[in-house]
């Protein structure tokens, strides 16, 4: 099996399992790359051990998550994450295989992180910062990029390589509309910013001079797209200087967590504004480039403390899709 950035290669008794397992999970939308990489070394580890039947023997299901000495607890949980659903759709599909208990993983396989959403004063804080950054010898364009892409993260909830990977022929002035293209589940989306937000990119645009269509909207130095770690490296710089702590790498805030913001701050609005939250959401999960309403759960969980009316007239139409904060 291959795929045009990861080729890979299995070769144990349940290489014929994993490589339609990963078909299916392609198949409705998911690049599945990281996960298919793990899957990999599943495969090795299986081939190893001498399997050669399509099963998944309990003793060998367990050796495998047992952790390794200075393994993370996050990727011990990952690696047992991933051979359970792979154990679940080999049951499914009538093949015997050891499905291994969720708490053997739980600790490390899920996310106790609490994205860092920003107040609306600290967001003006940051933006402010950001208008002021001033060009370097390597990055002779970043006071111009950076303020519209920090705009875009926060004032449109877009994924950071969303942004980076914008090209000119993917921004409409006259409709007023991004095209973003193959996404995290490889599809496309169209995104409206606000007005005044188009109007900065169009400026922008302008200032750059004119551009072939298939030229990164942002370019670095070279011309090519920025590398999502040299944001995280100014978005750092800009916390600092807008006083705000941040706890270290990975634990926030994210660049991500401005698209958490963004959510939370879309939410809060319309709960202000007496909307109807029933069908706003389904509005927020499309825009945000969602699958499906379950995806935007997240952010109801974030407002549900503060709000809890939005919880109350959301179940009232979807049911109880707001997960109950585990008290450890």
């Amino acid at each position: 099996m291959a795929n045009s950035k990861f080729p890979l290669h299995f070769r144990s008794g349940v290489a014929p399992l994993i490589e339609r397992f990963i078909q299916e999970k392609q198949a409705v939308g998911y690049k599945y790359q990281v996960a298919s990489l793990a899957l990999e070394r599943l495969d090795r580890f299986l081939a190893k051990e001498g399997l050669a039947q399509c099963e998944l023997p309990r003793e060998l299901a367990l050796k495998w998550l047992a952790k390794r000495p200075h393994e993370s607890a996050a990727n011990h949980g990952y690696r047992g994450h991933t051979l359970r659903r792979l154990a679940i759709f080999m049951v499914k599909q009538g093949y015997a295989a050891h499905v291994p208990d969720p708490h053997l993983m739980a600790k490390g396989g899920g996310s106790s992180f609490s994205p860092r959403i920003l107040t609306h004063a600290e967001v003006r804080r940051v933006l402010h910062v950001v208008d002021h950054l001033k060009p370097s010898g390597h990055s002779p364009l970043r006071h111009l990029v950076m303020p519209e892409v920090f705009r875009l993260l926060y004032g449109c909830g877009l994924r950071v390589g969303e942004v980076l990977h914008l090209k000119v022929g993917d921004v409409d002035f006259g409709r007023g509309v991004l095209t973003l293209r193959e996404t995290k589940f490889g599809k496309d989306r169209q995104v409206p910013p606000a007005v005044s937000l188009v109007q900065r990119l169009q400026k922008f645009d302008q200032e750059l001079g004119r551009r072939p269509a298939n030229a990164y909207f942002f370019p670095n130095l070279r011309g090519g797209h920025w590398a999502e770690s040299s944001v995280y490296g100014i978005y750092r710089r800009l916390l600092t200087r807008s006083g705000i702590s941040h706890a270290g790498r990975g634990k926030g805030p994210r660049v991500h967590d401005l698209r958490h913001t963004f959510a939370v701050h879309r939410l809060l609005r319309w709960y202000r504004d007496g909307a109807d939250l029933d069908a706003k959401l389904p509005v927020l999960a499309t825009y945000m480039g969602h699958l499906s309403i379950i995806g935007t759960q997240h952010y109801l969980h974030l407002t549900a403390e503060l709000f809890p009316e939005i919880t109350t007239r959301s179940q009232a139409h979807f049911g109880d899709v707001i997960p109950r904060r585990v008290v450890s």
